[in-house]
């Protein structure tokens, strides 16, 4: 059985590092899948709506699919491996149902170029999802836990004491 699923967010960290994250429709339940920059790229162009003035490597797939008389019917996301996920693009014409390969970065992107749905395998969800109460009750104590060290009086002769902490970095 799987979950059909959204793109709910796409963030990229300051080393050009990306996320997507899948929702189910109540955004109850979050799976977090680092992909490639370009790949990025390539959702974040289809998520907003720009259009291209030339054919990326997701559009030319869509094409070659639909010129052999195929087309998709959805994606999914279906085991999850030592820290890999894998998917399955699903393609049907009027008389065959074939399953191709895929990474999901691949398949959500082309998925969100033909209008597919985006599937995850309810044992992938188990396995690595969050929810979104999780999420914030892990924000809330990250928070309770910054509020309580910043409460600590720190003596002179600690070792490290001298550690810029994130708030004193700029630069002299």
């Amino acid at each position: 059985m799987a979950v059909e699923m959204f793109v709910y967010r796409l963030l990229i960290d300051l080393q050009g590092r990306a996320l997507v994250v899948l929702a189910d429709d109540k955004a109850e339940q979050l799976l977090h899948i680092w992909i490639g920059p370009f790949e990025a790229h390539a959702i974040a162009r289809v998520l907003k709506d720009e259009p291209f003035e030339r054919p990326l490597t997701h559009d030319l797939l869509s094409s070659v699919i639909a010129e052999t008389g195929y087309a998709v019917q959805q994606v999914t996301i279906t085991r999850l491996e030592n820290n890999t996920y894998f998917a399955e693009v699903s393609l049907t014409n009027s008389t065959t149902a074939t399953e191709i390969d895929a990474r999901p970065s691949d398949a959500i992107a082309l998925a969100l170029r033909v209008g597919a749905p985006i599937y995850v395998n309810e044992e992938v969800l188990e396995e690595a999802a969050q929810s979104a109460t999780q999420m914030r009750e892990d924000a809330e104590e990250i928070e309770k836990f910054k509020d309580l060290m910043s409460d600590i009086d720190i003596p002179e002769n600690f070792p490290g004491r001298d550690i810029p902490s994130e708030e004193n970095t700029e630069d002299e």
